[in-house]
């Protein structure tokens, strides 16, 4: 029974396999077989259209690309009849120079190469007179003109992956890789009218697309910098004399902006009540509320009742007179794996999500975000926005996606009553996947419905089940070291009681 569902959810990855000039570049965001109808039941069918849903999106190739690393070269059954052989890593590497491609394409767009070192959010195969053309989306064609900033930094994560699953220190070292990381990192570093380490960025830069209110700081994207500053520093060609500049930059990032997240973002008991006591319009260096924060503008009271004694958090963002205290899941789980929170930090977040089931796991993991935004406040927020309504979608709904950033976070933290839990969890969320024909979201405050405007056959969907599979497995470990780090702190440690032992 387990081994026919993880057949079907791989064989779903390979039938949407999409080819240009002759090599598989990746899977589109979701699979649409011949009749593109969803069937709800029995009697009644839903068309739904494509929009970009045929697209192959970076972020959502990730969770693919990271399957098929581990996976290497493996064969599938898509039905009686036919199997076909999968070379994995192959297919990663053709991803990585076609994104790169369209990549260098829209620079050289630019007589200023102003902010035309991004990565596409996504692309598509079109054929323009009998010949195959790739068509990038850098958010001009988006819902909102929506520019990604979020795909660059996936993009960095991605290649050092591909470099701990094959060694191709050849690839990684190419001078157009090093060109490409070094002028991502080169716009996140760039002079602005800010004094944060942290990046500025707008509404809908990232995974949660929409307008949501995360403008400014918002978690997920300090925490993928922060992932991808650790990916780089790995990537980076000593050798190559372009790179002598950035190197120790990196370095330097690194440390201002681990300090600044673990203290400013992290919200346990002690934090809750430190920011409630807050004095306001302090003035200098000294100051503690350094962001002026009014206590009368935290839930404390929902805080208070919701917040365990051993858990924490970080928080969504932070700003002038401004604290969201909202739990956005890629943020949280992401700064584990990268290990931007400390140890200590890391264990509280898992006991968070372990006494906070219900509201954060509930019957399809994971939520993106809790809690869902309401009343005037969605209004106001979402600009009314109906896909985002309480509960669904970006705003309180459940993204079966995010399993594999959960396997991989108690994967990571290494205790088995995470390890545990949250393989229990999986492995009855994969039975209802497939029964509900691996759909993109679920609604509701325990995602107990599926999304109304969910696809299925949804690729990420499918991937994300799987990989958590993988991270879960007894052999899990050794699947981590693609996406996660060390402590920067742990070597030095080691070092100094090697000395006293001396």
């Amino acid at each position: 029974m387990q081994e026919a569902l993880e057949t079907e959810a791989l064989s779903i990855l390979v039938k949407s396999l999409i080819t240009y000039k002759g090599r598989i570049v990746g899977t589109p965001a979701a699979y649409y077989p011949e009749s593109n109808n969803d069937i709800t039941d029995k009697n009644k069918k839903v068309t739904k259209d494509k929009l970009n849903y045929d697209q192959v999106f970076i972020r959502d190739f990730v969770p693919v690309a990271l399957l098929f690393l581990i996976k290497g070269e493996f064969d599938v059954k898509l039905d009686e009849k036919k199997e076909v052989h999968v070379k994995g890593k192959e297919i990663v590497k053709n991803f990585l120079e076609v994104t790169l491609e369209l990549h260098q394409q829209e620079r050289a767009k630019s007589f200023l190469n102003t902010g035309r070192v991004l990565m596409p959010a996504s692309f598509k195969i079109k054929k323009v007179g009998g010949k195959e053309k790739l068509e990038p989306d850098f958010g001009q064609h988006a819902i909102a003109r929506v520019t990604p900033v979020d795909s660059s930094l996936w993009w960095i994560l991605l290649l050092r992956a591909y470099w701990k699953a094959t060694g191709n220190t050849n690839l990684v070292h190419r001078i157009d890789f090093q060109e490409g990381i070094r002028l991502i990192l080169e716009l996140c570093f760039s002079d602005r009218f800010d004094r944060e380490p942290t990046l500025l960025v707008p509404d809908g830069a990232c995974m949660i697309d929409r307008r949501m209110g995360i403008y400014g700081y918002p978690l997920e994207i300090q925490v993928l910098f922060y992932a991808a500053l650790r990916a780089a520093d790995e990537l980076m060609d000593r050798k190559n004399h372009s790179n002598k500049d950035i190197i120790p930059a990196i370095k330097e990032r690194l440390v201002e902006l681990a300090n600044h997240m673990r203290d400013e973002y992290w919200m346990d008991m002690e934090a809750l009540n430190k920011t409630y006591q807050y004095n306001v319009e302090e003035y200098g260096e000294t100051a503690i509320n350094k962001y002026n924060i009014y206590a009368s503008s935290i839930p404390y009271a929902n805080l208070d009742d919701w917040l365990p004694e051993d858990g924490g958090y970080l928080i969504g963002n932070i700003g002038p007179s401004q604290m969201d205290f909202r739990f956005f899941a890629v943020g949280n789980l992401m700064s584990i794996i990268s290990s931007l929170v400390t140890n200590k930090q890391a264990i509280e977040i898992m006991n968070l999500i372990e006494e906070r089931r219900k509201e954060l796991i509930g019957q399809m993991p994971f939520k993106i975000c809790y809690a869902a935004i309401e009343d005037q406040e969605w209004k106001i927020v979402t600009g009314c926005d109906p896909k985002n309504s309480p509960w669904s979608y970006h705003n309180g709904g459940s993204w079966p996606v995010l399993m594999w950033m959960w396997a991989a976070a108690a994967r990571k933290v290494g205790e088995e009553e995470y390890i545990n839990f949250a393989s229990a969890v999986i492995e009855t969320a994969g039975k209802r996947l497939q029964k509900d024909r691996w759909p993109e979201y679920y609604d509701g405050h325990t995602g107990h419905l599926i999304g109304r405007e969910a696809r299925r056959n949804q690729t990420w969907t499918c991937a994300g089940y799987l990989l958590a599979k993988e991270l879960l497995s007894e052999v899990g470990a050794k699947h981590l070291k693609l996406i996660s780090f060390e402590d920067y702190s742990e070597p030095k440690a080691k070092q100094s009681k090697q000395k006293q032992s001396a």
